[in-house]
């Protein structure tokens, strides 16, 4: 299987290459079918993976050399590890569901042929960043998600909303690039090596536990990691990110871009451990990230948007197991966000598009006559999503999260706000379906989904329900597949002792069911004219978008115009005054210097020497045959004369 590794990534590379080349010849359904067979070929290479060995055996193939300086070469390769597999299982799958809904829910959109050329490029972009075995080729899937979400985001170019957030999501998320490339920098200043395992093991025999070059290091990869899961200071792009369609949400928001932070925090695990501080923060910025994404996400009125920010606390959740060394349950918690939180991105796009693209759940909620496959299927993802305990896959990836927090530094601190996220997720997912699904208009309706649309919720829908079973809690009998497997690649979660572990799994159960009785008296109070406290302060994100307004977009913009009036008008303007007056002076002194004195004169000399001329000639031709004779015989004897000589 090796040697067909690059088909993973290929496969859908090539699928935008023949829409991006050949769809002028391709008629618009042709689009769809074009890259969901691209989208299909991934995911079949994946499972051969599968079933071929790789879940035991890492996987290499080095396709060619990508740069040769000297000795020092850098080769274009892929690594398919069981982190790797994991992510690329997760990536491909859920991408093919997103791609066969697409070809329903986008089947009316006239421009299908940029839409499909730029979903497929987004898989293929994630793909590489994934498998890539060096940091170089890493990082250029990065910048390629990164590229991809903005066209995709903005796809509605015409629209000043989604262009406006596909500007920011692009803008946002380059302070995190910049962070990682000077990462990517330092080490390879440091090691002159970029292969991401030499790199990991230089480090980890080469420095020192707490080294300031290890710190700094993990401090830039961090920032990269924040700035694309949308964590604390540099989320404030993904809310906004809701402008697209409701696939490309679901893409960006479950299975791909959010969730590469996370990869590379888990993949560059041995840095972080070498870096105790910047791997607390880690922790910290997870724990503040959880309780600021839910409780933004209960004031919403936008039905995508309580979505957004719950993916935002979501990830969170991913990065406070990171900082607490739990990859595996931060990987475990990724899959199964992955299944619900597309599962109920694609039921919203499903209900938004039946109730004629309304957004307001209040306005939805008065609507009804919703979809029921579309109902229930967002129950389901709901369910998973507050973690119900013991038939939803959230509730094992959730608290086992909540149990290792414990251990950690602060632990008991760092678990409040986990546990407080937690109860206020159930809250704003059961107020966003009961105001949706249970709101005054019909509840009964005959309206029926594509098979296309339906089949990928029907599967999403599952798999948020029964793929937590592979990791039972701590302490209870039965298997713990997950993180057995993970282990040699990333350890074991910490837990604390059985009699904490039991009590903090007894808080988890009851969270979620706490949770949902708060949902209904917030509805109730809603119904009666009673709006959330700061309700304001919380729709608004808590007023990130107005600091970082006032804090650096205003400047920025006071800045532009003080050097467009100082620079631009008074040096460069009068610059360019001067320099025209200038020219204008020497063309006038060429026009009276040279066009009047010279060019006239020599005009003037020209035309009278070929009138003396003329006159000159025109005497021999007098019309006297003995002159034309003597001059015919004088021009005969000078050739003769001159041949001879």
């Amino acid at each position: 299987m090796s040697q067909w590794l690059w088909l993973i990534p290929g496969a859908p590379l090539l699928g935008a290459l023949v829409i991006a080349l050949l769809g002028g010849l391709l008629r618009r359904e042709y689009f769809a079918m074009a890259a969901n067979c691209a989208a299909a070929a991934a995911f079949a290479a994946v499972l051969l993976a599968w079933f071929t060995g790789a879940a035991s055996q890492p996987l290499q193939q080095t396709l060619y050399t990508w740069i040769a300086v000297g000795d020092w070469r850098l080769a274009i390769g892929f690594t398919l590890d069981r982190l790797a597999l994991v992510m690329v299982s997760i990536v491909s799958g859920v991408g093919l569901l997103i791609h066969l809904y697409s070809a329903a829910s986008m089947a009316e959109e006239t421009d299908q042929r940029r839409y499909y050329f730029f979903l497929n490029l987004f898989l293929a972009g994630m793909l590489i960043l994934v498998l890539a075995d060096n940091l170089l080729l890493l990082y250029l899937g990065w910048e390629l998600v990164g590229l991809c979400s903005y066209a995709l985001i903005g796809f509605w170019y015409r629209e000043p909303l989604p262009s406006n957030a596909g500007r920011k999501a692009f803008i946002v998320t380059r302070v995190g690039d910049t962070a990682l490339a000077l990462g990517i920098f330092l080490l390879f200043s440091q090691f002159h090596e970029l292969s991401l395992s030499a790199l990991l093991t230089h480090a980890t025999t080469q420095w020192e536990p707490g080294s300031q070059l290890a710190t700094l290091v993990a401090m830039l990869i961090l920032g990269g990691a924040v700035g694309k899961s949308a964590q604390l200071p540099l989320q404030v792009w993904l809310p906004d990110a809701m402008a697209g369609p409701s696939p490309v949400s679901a893409l960006i928001h479950a299975a791909t871009m959010v969730t590469a932070g996370v990869y590379l925090i888990a993949r560059t695990h041995p840095l972080f451990e070498l870096a105790p501080s910047v791997q607390w923060l880690v922790a910290a910025i997870g724990a503040l990230t959880i309780v600021y994404g839910a409780s933004s996400a209960l004031a919403q009125t936008d039905f995508k948007r309580v979505l957004a920010y719950s993916t935002i606390s979501q990830i969170g959740y991913m990065f406070l197991a990171l900082g607490c060394g739990a990859y595996a349950l931060a990987l475990f918690h990724l899959t199964t966000h992955a299944f619900f939180k597309a599962l109920l991105f694609l039921s919203a796009g499903a209900v938004i598009r039946t109730g004629g693209d309304e957004h307001d759940m209040h306005n939805l909620g008065r609507l009804g006559n919703h979809p029921p496959l579309a109902r229930w299927t967002f129950l389901a993802g709901a369910a998973s999503l507050a973690g119900l305990p013991f038939v939803t896959a959230g509730f094992y990836s959730k608290d086992a999260i909540l149990a290792t927090a414990w251990t950690a530094p602060a632990g008991p601190l760092l678990w409040m706000f986990a546990a407080v996220g937690a109860l206020l997720t159930a809250v704003y997912i059961f107020r966003a379906y009961l105001l949706v699904f249970h709101g005054p208009g019909p509840r009964t309706s005959t309206i029926s989904l594509p098979p296309l649309m339906a089949w990928p919720l029907l599967i999403l829908a599952l798999l948020s329900l029964v793929s937590g079973f592979v990791e039972l809690p701590e302490g209870w009998p039965g298997p713990h597949l997950w993180s057995t497997w993970l282990e040699d690649e990333l350890g074991l979660a910490a837990f604390p002792s059985l009699t904490i572990t039991y009590t903090l799994q007894a808080i988890a159960v009851l969270l979620p069911l706490a949770g949902i009785g708060l949902a209904m008296l917030l509805i109730h109070r809603e119904q009666t004219g009673q709006s959330l406290p700061a309700a304001d302060f919380l729709r608004t994100g808590w007023g990130f978008d107005a600091f970082y307004h006032a804090a650096l977009v205003r400047p920025y913009h006071a800045l532009a115009r003080g050097l467009w009036r100082t620079v631009d008008t008074l040096v460069i303007e009068g610059a360019l005054t001067r320099i025209t007056t200038g020219f204008l002076a020497f063309a006038a002194f060429c026009r009276k210097s040279v066009e009047h004195r010279v060019l006239e004169v020599g005009i003037a000399s020209l035309v009278m020497a070929l009138q003396i001329g003329y006159s000159r000639l025109s005497a021999t031709q007098n019309g006297f045959l003995s002159r034309y004779a003597l001059m015919i015989s004088a021009g005969a004897t000078f050739l003769l004369g001159y041949w001879l000589w």
